[in-house]
């Protein structure tokens, strides 16, 4: 099951003024889900069978079985697009224990990068630098420096340990052509926010153990729901049109909150495909999350009490996956009203009480998943995208291109002598 409501106490936006504005832009829905020229070079991701075919699959999986074999810690090298997929299900489902996956490319902090190697002394180690633009100075510093332990360790079998994930044509191809590295393709028509499902996200994931092909069913059904359901019953299509609406009248911001920790680089990967889509023109809502119970002990007082700027989404989790039943003891503690109750029920109890509170105060979606698992993924991956493209549209900027992200690299690249060297 997938599910998404809207509540909205304080009537910011009414049903006449959705129900005029999805009928108005309905042809936005369309347009998208006719996979338009202009954006052809971008929507690789669209279509699950260009990226995600079973011979793909096939190739994916040999390669982490391969891994899996030989190695007992896998560095995932990328930053941003290149790892933010693969992070958030490894991360939330945390793998099955063979292979433990690592992170680097992504930080310029030398403690981190000591830090690293240190965990991976003594380590069996396979890495995967992910890059579609092999310019970008974090995973390419990381690979150079990993490149070197695995030199130390491997010697002369060390490129045997190293996987490229990167454009074809690209210099980054020419280097595992050269040096004996394994090559796996980033597609040049998906972008890396938009990369979960191919070999950026997929590669890695299998890797940690995850079921890729029940992620990739996941992405399937979603796509179909999504192609099948028109107009304001479509949800991609009205979340959009009403997440644009409540922008139009005033909301600057959008906190995606959920009460599962688990879902913390979820919300990464969120913010970023909503960040670098939409941040643009002087546009779009400016996306945060909140991790729950725990942030509405700090940012809870916000919402309540003080600026109404911002829309909330809740992420919420049907079926129950672990329980814990708190007992009684010898202690007075003056929480007898918990003997007997599953933790499970407090934190749900905890979810609609903060839905109910703060429904008061802003307006929010209620999007609903059955499980923690691959085929959730598939679906919040898809759904996710598909309503950003059209929220883009709507919004009346590319949501595909990130001009802004280019503007500090000129002064680092000039500061660090690039030009030079």
């Amino acid at each position: 099951m997938f599910a998404i409501t809207y509540q909205d106490c304080r009537n910011i936006v009414s049903e006449s003024e959705q129900r005029e504005y999805l009928e108005k832009n309905k042809g936005v829905l369309e347009y998208a889900r006719s996979c338009p020229n202009e954006y052809q070079d971008v929507l690789g991701w669209v279509d699950p069978e260009e990226w995600a075919s079973e011979e793909q699959i096939e190739a994916m999986e040999k390669k982490a079985k391969e891994v899996r074999e030989k190695a007992d810690a896998f560095v995932l090298v990328g930053v941003g697009g290149s790892n933010n997929a693969a992070r958030s299900v490894i991360e939330t489902l945390n793998g099955d224990g063979v292979c433990k996956v690592y992170y680097a490319g992504n930080t310029l902090s030398p403690y981190e990068v000591n830090r690293l190697l240190r965990e991976l002394e003594g380590k069996s180690v396979y890495i995967d630098v992910i890059a579609k633009n092999f310019e970008t100075l974090e995973p390419g510093s990381a690979f150079r420096v990993l490149r070197n332990f695995l030199q130390r360790q491997y010697g002369d079998k060390a490129a045997e340990r190293v996987i490229a994930t990167g454009t074809p044509g690209s210099h980054l191809e020419d280097l595992c052509r050269e040096n004996g590295y394994s090559f796996f393709a980033f597609p040049e028509n998906i972008g890396g926010r938009y990369s979960a499902v191919c070999n950026v996200g997929l590669l890695p994931m299998a890797v940690a153990g995850a079921d890729i092909r029940k992620l990739v069913a996941g992405v399937k059904d979603m796509k179909k729901l999504l192609w099948e359901t028109d107009g304001e019953e479509n949800p991609a299509y009205r979340y959009a049109a009403v997440r644009n609406l409540l922008n139009q009248k005033g909301m600057k911001m959008e906190m995606l909150t959920f009460f599962e920790p688990r879902y913390r680089f979820f919300a990464k990967w969120w913010i970023q495909l909503f960040a670098e889509s939409e941040g643009k023109d002087g546009k779009g809502l400016y996306p945060v999350s909140a991790e729950c119970s725990e942030d509405l002990h700090s940012v809870g007082q916000f919402i309540q009490d003080g600026t109404h700027m911002m829309l909330e989404t809740f992420l919420e989790v049907k079926n129950q996956d672990a329980s814990y039943i708190l007992e009684k003891d010898q202690v007075d503690d003056r929480f007898d009203y918990l003997n007997g109750v599953d933790f499970w029920d407090i934190n749900k109890k905890a979810f609609e009480a903060t839905l109910k509170a703060h429904s008061q105060c802003l307006p929010c979606f209620r999007v609903t998943v059955d499980a923690i698992d691959e085929y959730s993924f598939g679906q919040l991956f898809y759904f996710f995208e598909f309503a950003c493209f059209l929220s883009g549209k709507l919004l009346g900027i590319n949501p595909f291109d990130q001009p802004g992200v280019e503007a500090y690299k000129g002064y680092m690249f000039e500061a660090l002598g690039k030009n030079k060297a």
